[in-house]
């Protein structure tokens, strides 16, 4: 093998990849507007946008991670965030949360999504084990830390009804752990796996989530 060859996944421990993912999360939400900064139609749209990927698509992408493990510890803990979302009603959830703030998502703010969406429902469909689990972990870690910040512009927006925020700034955290474990198990199995095509799902959501808050 050339000493110039793509890095591999067993060349990686978990520690690492997590570090990796942890640095795109931090640049994230460096980069969030200030939510005193905005007006009430941007804060609307984030909210809309945010609405309009998560309320059809993340019980999608958690089944096609489901789907593509190869090992019993990550199907496990896959479907328990599965049996989660499902028997709360996380979708719903999200629906009220977004007609509290005023910010159901229009055909403008689906179709402002649309591409970066695209891409990260056909990586999903590549059903690729070990990026796959990267990416719902970094986006299950994204999400924990981006709760308060999604809160206070509902508050903005006149809104009372937090129990979206409120569950999800807890239970992400359980999640994100679980989800690195089940990425043990993957690595375990996996055969080797390029960097670039490790963190492609990452690259591709940190793009859509991008185009959520940044793009006003």
């Amino acid at each position: 093998m050339s000493s110039t060859s793509s890095p591999r996944v067993q060349e990686q421990p978990v520690a690492r990849i997590q570090e990796q993912v942890e640095r795109v999360i931090e640049d994230l939400l460096a980069s969030l507007p200030k939510t005193d900064q905005l007006s009430a139609e941007q804060r609307r749209g984030i909210i809309a946008r945010y609405t309009a990927v998560l309320e059809g698509n993340f019980i999608y992408w958690m089944t096609g991670a489901y789907i593509a493990a190869g090992s019993d510890e990550a199907r496990a803990k896959i479907m328990d965030n599965l049996r989660e979302e499902v028997r709360d009603c996380h979708p719903g959830m999200m629906r009220r949360f977004a007609i509290a703030a005023q910010a159901i998502p229009t055909d403008a703010d689906a179709q402002a999504v649309y591409r970066n969406l695209m891409n990260v429902r056909l990586f999903i469909g590549q059903l690729s084990p070990v990026p796959i689990v990267v990416t719902m972990a970094f986006f299950e870690g994204f999400i924990q830390r981006f709760m308060p910040y999604l809160a206070d512009l509902a508050r903005r927006q006149g809104s009372a009804d937090m129990e979206y925020t409120d569950v999800h700034g807890v239970c992400d955290i359980t999640h994100t752990q679980e989800l690195f474990r089940a990425l043990d198990a993957e690595v375990a199995l996996a055969r080797p796996v390029p960097e670039k095509d490790m963190f492609e799902g990452v690259e591709l959501l940190r793009k859509l989530i991008h185009n959520i808050v940044v793009d006003n």
